[in-house]
């Protein structure tokens, strides 16, 4: 039986589990949280479900909580740089020096665990140790044999579903809106932010199959300060609101504190959605976001224009399984003339740098240039991105495509996955004054 006796050998174990390795089913999930009393958890606990915007759904969930006075557990992936910003409590991560203990006593009954899945029970183990009151908990790829649906959950939100993962989900928004809608198991609240019509009948149809309440969020409102910039997180902030209606009760919260609302909506932080790094030490003012498929990089595009923010250039990699070439357009539409740098990430998925800058190139002028492979390919993209002759803080250097590539730039400055100062102030281009994160 493996013995961890620190975080660093867990994420030696994790790493030989592979990152991409899936085992669908949930029997080795409901084994490990029956051995690990975990089944029905000593926590409230909302499942955060969907394709894009799960991750700024859970932080404005959590920010929330955390605002009400609540200790709050918030489990969400991928990870930058380390396992570790998955699994946060109170908005920080888990301590590294009390992983080895809850480790080993997940290897004791569950050896067989798959890389997410060890990760999830993991979590759940953290936040009852830490006796949080409500964990948030976003699910991974699909529903139905998603990790997180093993765990009983008190409330459900539905982010937009789209296309994405049709390799295991299913070719049709049907089949993906279904495997997802099937993580709804009983009577719990739904909540879903707008959907595509497919989307909307899957999520319909199962809520009534289980007879649970299915509310429809709307979007907060335009005046309303939010923590995370853009249009569409107005949607995911409805979303994180109307889910609290469900749960303030079950935590004994008060409905009608529209301060502490206020306050939660506000300082919410997630990095790298629409995240704004003001430049200086080599680096160009950047803009870095998560946009990873067409619904993203849609998002990301309407971003811009309605904050009228006109990139210098943009730094574009990505996963050649993921259907890049329609968010490729989007953003090569959205660029026009300014120039495209590509490294190829390191990654054994990566889409090659020459191939993207061939695609670029033949659906616009020819402004995409492919750096050489290699592990200094994104500081030379960035260096190359600094010398623009137009860079600014009004005009920054986009950093999208995908979260690997985000990865890969938080792996040179990490000070960028920390909050701000200032909890009040928003560290993006579309604050007045942008501050620097904490050391």
């Amino acid at each position: 039986m493996t013995q961890f006796s620190s975080a660093a050998d867990v994420v030696r174990h994790l790493d030989g589990l592979g990152l991409f390795h899936m085992d669908l089913g949930l029997k080795r999930m409901h084994r490990a949280l029956k051995a690990l009393h975990l089944t029905r958890p000593p926590f409230v606990t909302a499942q955060v479900l969907g394709t894009n915007g799960k991750g700024s759904t859970a932080a404005f969930l959590a920010s929330l909580g955390m605002a009400h006075g609540c200790r709050v557990g918030l489990y969400t992936s991928p990870h930058f740089v380390h396992p570790a910003e998955r699994i946060r409590i109170d908005g920080r991560p888990w301590p590294e020096d009390a992983w080895a203990a809850p480790a080993n006593a997940v290897m004791e009954v569950a050896p067989d665990l798959t890389y997410f899945e060890f990760l999830t029970v993991l979590a759940l183990l953290a936040f009852a140790e830490a006796r949080v009151d409500l964990a948030i908990l976003e699910a991974g790829l699909g529903g139905r044999y998603d990790a997180t649906t093993a765990v009983a959950a008190d409330v459900l939100c539905y982010t937009p579903i789209a296309m994405d993962h049709k390799a295991v989900l299913g070719p049709t928004l049907t089949a993906i809106a279904t495997d997802k809608a099937a993580a709804v198991r009983g009577s719990a609240p739904v909540c879903t932010a707008p959907q595509f019509p497919a989307a909307a009948r899957a999520l319909a149809a199962a809520a009534k199959a289980h007879s649970a309440p299915l509310t429809k969020a709307a979007p907060v409102a335009p005046d309303r300060p939010l923590g995370l910039a853009g249009p569409h997180q107005r949607t995911n902030a409805g979303l994180a609101l109307t889910a609290w209606q469900s749960l303030a009760p079950l935590l004994g919260k008060n409905l009608q504190d529209v301060t502490a609302q206020a306050h939660g909506l506000a300082t919410a932080f997630l990095p790298g959605r629409l995240q704004y790094v003001p430049g200086g030490d080599g680096l160009p003012p950047l803009l870095l976001d998560g946009a990873h498929n067409p619904h993203g990089m849609a998002a990301l595009v309407a971003a811009l224009r309605n904050a009228d923010l006109h990139p210098a250039g943009a730094v574009f990699s990505c996963l050649g399984d993921k259907d890049w070439q329609p968010a490729l357009h989007l953003l090569k539409d959205c660029l026009g003339n300014a120039p495209l740098f590509i490294p190829t990430l390191r990654n054994e998925r990566a889409a090659p740098a020459a191939v993207i800058a061939a695609a670029a190139n033949s659906c616009g002028p020819a402004t995409a240039q492919a750096l050489p492979d290699g592990p200094e390919a994104l500081s030379q993209a960035l260096s190359r991105a600094a010398a623009l002759p137009e860079v600014g803080p009004r005009r920054p250097v986009l950093l999208a495509g995908s979260l690997y590539l985000l990865a890969e730039f938080y792996a040179l400055r990490p000070q960028w996955l920390n909050p701000p100062t200032s909890a009040a102030c928003r560290p993006d281009i579309f604050a007045a004054s942008p501050v620097q994160p904490t050391p």
